[in-house]
């Protein structure tokens, strides 16, 4: 019997510029442990910029987010613009700059940023069915802003920057730590704070599992 149809969707690879490579990987291994099948997906779009992981500096290059998102899947990737709802039993967001660079312009605009339009059409399309969505790091920012004023609850930890963006997007942010997670069970909505308050793989795992377990947990019902 094939497992539970879970999408992942990345930005890119790299912290700084796409998608954080922990987050993402602790994603994938704990739904890979869940016998969950996952569907990877990026939008087939131009990064923001490329940075230098090693010095912190933007560089003269110019990468795409799906091809870089490959590196982290060993090729196992699709383009975002061709998934659809009716494909997933639920979606999870890893965190990563390219979130808030690439799916969308969080980084730079805040509570008045814009999304990407697969990223939003998707969003929305897995929340009108009312399937479970997963969100990392910086991600619940990206889906505040997809789903403004529906006073959905979200964490992003402790940062009080985001979390009054979150706010003045008309949802609510609810403080929490690297090992806990923040469900909204009327949404459907699970969300974990995992680098944004965590200082080491082992911390950032610990709220990963447990969400991957709630949105195992689920999509079981």
């Amino acid at each position: 019997m094939a497992g539970k149809r879970i999408g992942v969707v990345l930005s890119g690879c790299g912290v700084y510029d796409g998608s954080e490579i922990h987050e993402a990987t602790l994603t994938l291994f704990f739904l890979d442990r869940a016998s969950a099948q996952i569907i990877a997906m990026a939008p087939n779009i131009p990064q923001h910029h490329v940075i230098n992981h090693l010095t912190g500096e933007v560089t003269n290059e110019t990468r795409n987010c799906l091809v870089e998102s490959a590196r982290i899947t060993r090729g196992q990737v699709r383009d975002m613009a061709g998934v659809k709802a009716d494909e997933l039993d639920a979606i999870i967001l890893p965190g990563g700059f390219g979130a808030a660079k690439n799916l969308s312009s969080v980084a730079f605009d805040g509570p008045n940023a814009t999304v990407n339009p697969d990223v939003s059409r998707l969003l929305l399309d897995m929340v009108k069915a009312k399937k479970p969505i997963g969100a990392l790091c910086i991600t619940p920012a990206v889906l505040s802003k997809v789903l403004s004023g529906k006073g959905v609850v979200l964490t992003i930890g402790d940062d009080a920057g985001v979390a009054g963006a979150i706010e003045k997007m008309g949802n609510k942010h609810q403080e929490s730590g690297y090992d806990g997670i923040v469900v909204d069970a009327d949404n459907r909505i699970v969300t974990t704070a995992a680098y944004m308050c965590a200082s080491s793989i082992g911390e950032a795992g610990q709220g990963i599992e447990k969400l991957v377990a709630k949105i195992m947990e689920m999509v079981s019902k």
